[in-house]
């Protein structure tokens, strides 16, 4: 049985992880958002950025890129996943469902949002997101980089995401 993981942020376009095959995918029941605070990859803990996460929302629905993992790179893939991702224990690794473009359905890891962790910030403003993103430099980068190659991919796959194209027409008036 093949392996998936649900990329909805950085995952799109820096996987990290040899990829057999993307599919475009939809997760019910989840949104999309700058609703995790970034100490280690793209802020720090005295300036946090913003990094985004995705927020259990009953009907609605978040559009990403299911990645199949190349056959026999499980357990190595896994294992780089945990290593990045719950880095801080803001994220919580599942496996959920994903409705393929094509029709299929597949189960997928899935990064979602710990709500209850000290990095979440669910309730930010779209402005007050952009000014964080605008300034914010951690680990792997500025925050604005991470927003820009988010959106400039989705777009390139066709995804719409009306709020990370605001962001990024935003960040690019007011980065520093």
């Amino acid at each position: 049985m093949s392996m998936w993981v649900f990329g909805y942020g950085s995952l799109l376009w820096n996987p990290g992880f040899e990829v057999a095959q993307s599919v475009i995918g939809t997760l019910p029941d989840y949104a999309r958002s700058f609703c995790m605070r970034s100490i280690h990859h793209r802020g720090t803990e005295e300036a946090p950025g913003l990094v985004l996460a995705l927020d259990q929302q009953l009907g609605k629905a978040c559009e990403g890129v299911a990645l199949e993992v190349t056959a026999g790179l499980e357990d190595q893939t896994l294992t780089y996943l945990r290593e990045r991702e719950l880095i801080s224990s803001a994220y919580v690794e599942k496996e959920l469902t994903v409705q393929l473009v094509d029709g299929r359905e597949v189960i997928a890891v899935v990064y979602v949002i710990d709500e209850t962790h000290e990095q979440y910030c669910g309730d930010l403003a779209l402005e007050e997101q952009a000014q964080i993103i605008a300034r914010a430099i951690g680990g792997r980068g500025p925050n604005t980089e991470y927003l820009y190659n988010t959106a400039e991919h989705l777009m390139s796959v066709g995804l719409h995401d009306p709020a990370l194209e605001w962001l990024a027409t935003r960040v690019r008036e007011i980065a520093v």
